[in-house]
């Protein structure tokens, strides 16, 4: 390979990129952001590199969740504290349950660019360029909404720096401290049609609380039952955004992105000799990657030794979405032959793509069900080939949305209609993520 540069990208075949109308508009923008301060800075990286080597060794978990697409209009504290509370709630379940630490990781404060299935939308034979999220174009149907526009660049950053900074005061201001997150969990529990079910979870949680306060051990003393670490992450799509927040750092000499902790390749944008995959292998923060039904395990290993070329714990996590149809026939090979050539690396199941589906009604959804049974296919996978499930990465909401059908509430396809506030993909609400957590504590317990 050739020597890296942030910017070698440059010269290799790229997908998924916007097509700008104005160049000098767009270079403008990549020098501004190039001289703005980080969001993130290079020792909290290596931290979740660190904590990422546990897990990929099998002595944690990875928890990964947030939106399917960050929204300008819907920034607001409410929607973050609330999406922040349901990541916690899930985390002290999962913690409790498998004896182990759980490594917590957004899907915020710069999941603002997505893929797009084609470069066109058509609606009543007006064709406009697709809604490729809010850091390119807008969502209104109209020909100026869809065109890119570099300025919104600056306007994710400002708002990732807010959330960012958001996400900081709660974790280390008091809304973290397990007892409020257990009395959060306690209430779901009692207002759950199935409370039977997770009321003994929840309780040996409490009793494990009340005991330590006897003991002396509180929230007073014990800065780790008060304040907890998130990290953050973010599809790296947009490499022109990715590439100005890309500093080298003065203790290390190393280049990191300073966008987000981790960054990750989608399954679209994942070929070996394009730029993705060019930006990536020069970073050196922990980076994930998509793998779907389609990958096959020669171009696995040929991907993993291109972005992990040292065999380094915590540098790569795969992240499979195969779909409930197919993880079971699809992944086995793929665990057996990463394990035969002894590569290190964190698997984790994103169980929400491959499972979207059409409503009568003409919504997108995701069925609860086939949701928990990939799951349920990724730690079998897992038990039977003997390596570790690292993880789950969802795209999910702290709010009450009805886009996901299923789950304890039984939501039909005719209650999409009552609260479908995403842009693009569907998202588990706040119940649903919950009932999944107390659901996936079995396997982990297990």
């Amino acid at each position: 390979m050739t020597q890296w540069q942030p910017d070698s990208w440059r010269k290799l075949p790229i997908q998924q990129q916007p097509t700008y109308q104005d160049q000098t508009h767009l270079k403008d923008a990549e020098q501004r952001l190039a001289k703005y301060p980080p969001l993130v800075f290079a020792a909290e990286a290596r931290e979740l590199y660190r904590q990422l080597g546990d897990v990929a060794e099998g002595k944690g978990f990875l928890l990964q969740g947030g939106d399917c697409a960050e929204s300008f209009d819907e920034f607001n504290a409410p929607k973050i504290r609330d999406t922040f509370k349901v990541i916690l709630q899930m985390a002290i379940v999962l913690t409790f349950a498998g004896r182990c630490p759980v490594t917590k990781v957004a899907r915020m404060a710069g999941q603002y660019a997505k893929p797009r299935s084609s470069d066109l939308e058509t609606i009543d034979g007006v064709s406009l360029p697709s809604y490729r999220g809010d850091i390119i174009n807008n969502f209104d149907f109209t020909d100026a909404s869809r065109q890119p526009d570099p300025q919104r660049m600056i306007e994710a950053y400002h708002r990732s720096a807010a959330t960012l900074n958001l996400l900081r005061a709660f974790a280390q201001g008091g809304l973290a401290d397990l007892h409020q997150v257990n009395r959060w969990n306690m209430a779901f529990v009692e207002n759950n049609p199935l409370k039977d079910r997770y009321q003994d979870v929840a309780q040996r949680i409490q009793d494990a609380l009340s005991f330590m306060e006897v003991v002396g051990i509180n929230s007073a003393n014990n800065s780790a039952l008060h304040e907890t670490s998130l990290f953050t992450s973010h599809e790296a799509l947009l490499l022109n955004y990715e590439q100005a927040l890309t500093r080298n750092d003065t203790l290390t000499g190393k280049w990191y992105n300073c966008s987000a902790h981790m960054l990750w390749i989608g399954e679209r944008t994942r070929q070996l000799d394009h730029a993705h995959v060019e930006f990536f292998r020069g970073i050196h923060n922990p980076v994930g990657v998509k793998v779907g039904p389609g990958m096959q395990e020669d171009e696995l290993i040929r991907l993993i030794d291109a972005l992990n070329p040292h065999n380094e714990a915590g540098r790569l996590t795969l992240i499979t979405r195969m779909g409930a149809d197919n993880l079971a026939d699809k992944l086995p090979q793929l665990l057996r032959r990463v394990k035969q050539e002894g590569r290190k690396v964190v698997w984790s199941s994103d169980p929400m793509h491959g499972n979207t589906v059409k409503a009568s009604s003409g919504y997108k959804t995701r069925n609860f069900d086939a949701i928990l049974r990939e799951i349920q296919q990724f730690f079998q996978a897992h038990k039977s080939e003997g390596t570790h499930a690292g993880g789950i990465h969802l795209e999910m909401t702290g709010q009450h949305v009805t886009e996901c059908t299923g789950g304890a509430y039984k939501i039909s396809e005719a209650d999409l209609a009552e609260c479908y506030q995403t842009q693009c993909d569907p998202r588990l609400n706040a119940d649903q993520v919950l009932e999944l957590a107390f659901l996936v504590a079995d396997h982990l317990k297990a």
